[in-house]
């Protein structure tokens, strides 16, 4: 005979044991978040660390590696080399989609170039790699036997339909989230742009200090800081520095910026004024978008309004009514 438990049951299960269950799930959690909050990392130091010992290296003339590495990026450079032309022999490469893929992939944050081959023939092989699966399953298998044919049809169209636009799906994804960390940290970025400039820094300098204090608060526009530093030290035209900057970060506020600190290189006017001018509009931009938000929750809030709360709302106060009149009908054939 099983053993019955000795507790109160709800549905079959011991109250008792799933609430010491989650109680034991809530602790563990609850210590989990302690832990992230004393052992918090710098986020930038250590793509920082590399940013300046590339600079060094660039600096010096000397770029060192061991063998090891300079094996793998031969081989994966061949590799590439050999997608590329596997690629331009099926007429399905172009200069142009490259290029675009490249600018795709430096917003996303991915550095290298050579990745674009790669997402190039990923849209041309997914496709077929996923319909192969899907046409095993649905029709050879038959693993889902109570689907009609417009269903195994529309699967079958979703998979080859994912297969090819995963992958910039997920480009633009990355892209757009980044985008907005990015836009957040930029009017506090160039607040403390005039400052350093105001103190006398250097534009470099400025750009190198920036990205240390806001490394924490905002990694990504940290990263992107740190590198337009460093390309400005050792870059020979230092407006390629700030197009670099633009061509990585998807935003007008950044092309703004870039513009006026092109200006400022070339005619030498007022960096502090220009700097302050725009991080004023960028806050107000800011709050614009804010405001935007709010005015908008009044209609975003209606659908659960009306789906959750009002039900809710009306159970509460018409249940105890309905029991009334439920019992009063009742008890009438009785007397």
């Amino acid at each position: 005979m099983l053993n019955q438990p000795s507790g109160p049951t709800l549905l079959g299960f011991d109250v008792v044991l799933i609430g010491t269950i989650l109680v034991g799930v809530a602790a563990l959690a609850v210590l989990m978040a302690i832990y992230a909050a004393v052992t918090v990392k710098d986020p930038m130091a250590k793509r920082v660390k590399a940013l300046n010992d590339r600079r060094d290296q660039l600096k010096s003339g000397i770029i060192t590696s061991n063998a090891k590495k300079r094996t793998s990026v031969v081989r994966k450079t061949d590799q590439t080399e050999k997608m590329k032309d596997t690629l331009s022999g099926m007429k399905v490469l172009q200069q142009s989609q490259i290029e675009e893929i490249q600018q795709k992939l430096a917003h996303a944050g991915y550095r290298n170039k050579e990745i674009a081959i790669f997402v190039i023939a990923a849209r041309l092989v997914l496709p077929i790699v996923l319909g192969a699966i899907g046409f095993m399953l649905i029709y050879v298998i038959d693993y889902f036997p109570d689907w009609g044919s417009a269903k195994r049809v529309g699967a079958f169209g979703a998979l080859l339909f994912a297969g090819y636009k995963g992958p910039e799906i997920f480009l633009k994804n990355k892209s757009s989230k980044r985008t907005d960390l990015i836009r957040k940290g930029l009017p506090d970025a160039l607040d403390l742009l005039v400052i350093c400039a105001e103190a006398g820094l250097t534009v470099d300098a400025a750009f190198n200090r920036v990205a240390k204090e806001l490394g924490r608060a905002y990694p990504e526009l940290g990263d992107e800081f740190a590198l337009t530093a460093i390309e400005l030290s050792f870059l020979t035209e230092r407006k390629q520095a700030f197009d670099n900057l633009a061509y990585r970060v998807d935003l007008e506020s950044v092309r703004g910026v870039v513009t006026t600190m092109v200006q400022t290189e070339r005619y030498g006017t007022p960096l502090a004024s220009a700097l302050r001018v725009l991080s004023a509009e960028f806050r107000n931009e800011r709050m614009m978008r804010a405001e935007e938000k709010a005015a908008r929750l009044p209609a975003i809030m209606t659908v659960p309004l009306i789906l959750f709360i009002l039900p809710v709302l009306f159970i509460v106060i018409l249940g105890p009514a309905a029991c009334s009149i439920s019992d009063a009908f009742a008890a009438k054939p009785g007397q």
